[in-house]
């Protein structure tokens, strides 16, 4: 390897200027997005609690009709699950209500970036809520590594439990 890979690039100064001039009017944002971010969290806590949890109902379960793992789901999940749950699918998404409590968590708590299909977020009342991702062990078990997807169902069960 040759030295010069190893050593970094010094910062350029026209960059390095730039943040400089754009901190003071990026931190107010980036603080102020926060604030809101944070009271969008406390509002949905607190509808959850009032609207989901008073009706005895902890549970939103998404995923979808992928083949790789809609017959795993159908079979080993949905059956286990409690009666009283909200189960989203992904693949009729169109159908959808616009502004359902459903569909809100879903979208604050998976993020819809990173691994949020299959999901589960469990809630509990004056507690943080627990999100489960399936995504990644259901793709390891299709891979014949079942561990994974052994774990976080196991995990997953003993906290509706709680």
């Amino acid at each position: 390897m040759d030295m010069k890979e190893n050593k970094k690039k010094p910062a350029s100064w026209p960059g390095l200027l730039m943040l400089i001039i754009l901190l003071p009017i990026l931190t107010p944002l980036l603080l102020c997005l926060g604030i809101v971010y944070l009271i969008a969290t406390i509002l949905i806590y607190l509808t959850v609690w009032l609207v989901w949890n008073t009706r005895d109902i902890r549970l939103l379960y998404v995923y979808s009709n992928s083949p790789n793992w809609q017959e795993h789901i159908e079979k080993e999940i949905l059956p286990n699950l409690p009666e009283r749950k909200v189960v989203l699918n992904w693949s009729e998404r169109s159908q959808w209500k616009n502004l359902s409590l459903a569909k809100i968590v879903f979208y604050h708590f998976g993020g819809g970036y990173r691994e949020y299909n299959p999901m589960a977020v469990i809630f509990r009342p004056f507690r943080r809520a627990k999100v489960f991702r399936f995504y990644e062990p259901l793709k390891d078990f299709k891979h014949g590594k079942p561990e994974a997807l052994l774990k976080i169902e196991t995990e997953f069960f003993r906290t509706l439990k709680m």
